[in-house]
C-alpha cells in the first residue's frame, strides 16, 4: 500500500492512500492545484515526514500522527459545506462516536476529529434532522473552532475571564458512559460558539453586514450608559452581555474569530506599564 504526502499551497499538507477520494472528491482540488510531496510505502515515515513538513511550512500540526489514526468506515457521514451529518438518530450517537474515535474528516472551516472530549461536545451541541428522525447534525464551524480553541484531548480553554484564560480539566479518567456532564459546565466553554450557531441558525451571517453590527454596538453601549447613570446594575448586565453578541458576530461577519480579537488585545496589553488618572488607567 503505498501513503501519499501532498500539499495545498497556503491549506494544508496531509496524507492519504487515496488522492481522488480524499484530494479531489472530498477536497474539491484539481491535479494543478496540489502537489505530491512524498509517496512512501512506509506509514511511519511518511506520518513523521507530515509533521515535519506541517512545522517546516507553518501549518498547524495534526493531532494525532496519521499512523496512528483508526478511520472506521463504518460510519458514513455527510459533509455539507455547513454541517456534518451523523447516519444515526441522536440516541444512538454516542456509541456511533464511541465506535470510530480516531476518526478526522475535512470540514470547509478546518479538520476535525473524534475524541472523548470532542464526543462530549457533540452530544451538547447536536441536532436532530428536520427532514429524517434517522439522522443528526453539527454545525461545522463550531465544531472546527471547538478545535481551534480546545487541544482535542486535555484541555478546554475558552475566552478570557476577568483572571485570564478559563480552563477545565477534562481527564480521559473524567469521563465515563454513565457520567452526564451538565450543560452549565461544558456550555462555560463555548459561549461563543453558541452565539455563534444562533446567529447562523437566523441567517445574521448570510443576510448580515459589519456596518449594521457597528451601528448596533454603538446602540448597546448607549443602553449601558444610561442604565450606569440610573445605576440600574441589571440592565448594566444585560447591556454587556448584548455587546459581547454584537462584537461576537461582527468579528464573524470580518472573517475573524472573536477569540482571536481578544487573544490579540491581551498579548497588546498583557505587559504594558502605566498608572491610573481620574479614573481611567493611562499606559506610558
Amino acid at each position: 500500500m503505498t501513503y501519499y504526502l501532498y500539499h495545498i499551497p497556503g491549506k494544508k499538507i496531509g496524507v492519504t492512500r487515496n488522492l481522488e477520494e480524499r484530494v479531489h472528491k472530498q477536497q474539491g482540488y484539481n491535479e494543478d492545484e496540489y502537489q505530491i510531496l512524498a509517496e512512501s510505502k512506509d506509514i511511519t515515515v511518511i506520518s513523521n515526514l507530515e509533521i515535519e513538513m506541517q512545522k517546516a511550512f507553518g501549518y498547524k500540526l495534526d493531532r494525532q500522527l496519521y499512523k496512528n489514526l483508526k478511520c472506521n468506515n463504518k460510519m458514513d457521514i455527510n459533509i455539507t459545506e455547513q454541517t456534518t451529518t451523523f447516519p444515526c438518530p441522536v440516541n444512538k450517537l454516542k456509541g456511533r462516536l464511541m465506535d470510530n474515535i480516531g476518526m478526522k474528516w475535512e470540514t470547509s472551516d478546518g479538520e476535525v476529529l473524534i475524541t472523548q472530549p470532542s464526543i462530549r461536545w457533540i452530544m451538547d451541541n447536536v441536532k436532530k434532522s428536520m427532514y429524517n428522525d434517522e439522522r443528526c447534525y453539527v454545525y461545522n464551524k463550531a465544531f472546527s473552532r471547538y478545535f481551534d480553541n480546545n487541544d482535542a484531548h486535555k484541555t478546554i480553554t475558552g475566552g478570557l475571564a476577568p483572571t485570564g484564560p478559563r480552563s477545565m480539566d477534562v481527564r480521559e479518567d473524567a469521563y465515563s458512559p454513565d457520567r452526564k456532564y451538565s450543560h452549565q459546565k461544558v456550555c462555560e466553554c463555548n459561549k461563543f460558539d453558541l452565539i455563534r450557531e444562533w446567529a447562523q441558525d437566523r441567517g445574521l451571517y448570510l443576510k448580515g453586514d459589519p456596518k449594521t453590527q457597528a451601528l448596533k454596538l454603538v446602540e448597546e453601549m448607549g443602553e449601558i450608559c444610561r442604565a450606569i447613570l440610573k445605576d440600574d446594575k441589571p440592565e448594566i448586565i444585560d447591556g454587556i452581555g448584548d455587546c459581547v453578541v454584537v462584537l461576537t458576530n461582527l468579528a464573524e461577519l470580518i472573517g475573524v474569530p472573536i477569540e482571536s480579537c481578544i487573544d490579540a488585545a491581551y498579548s497588546e496589553i498583557k505587559n504594558r506599564k502605566g498608572k491610573m488618572v481620574n479614573g481611567t488607567f493611562k499606559k506610558n
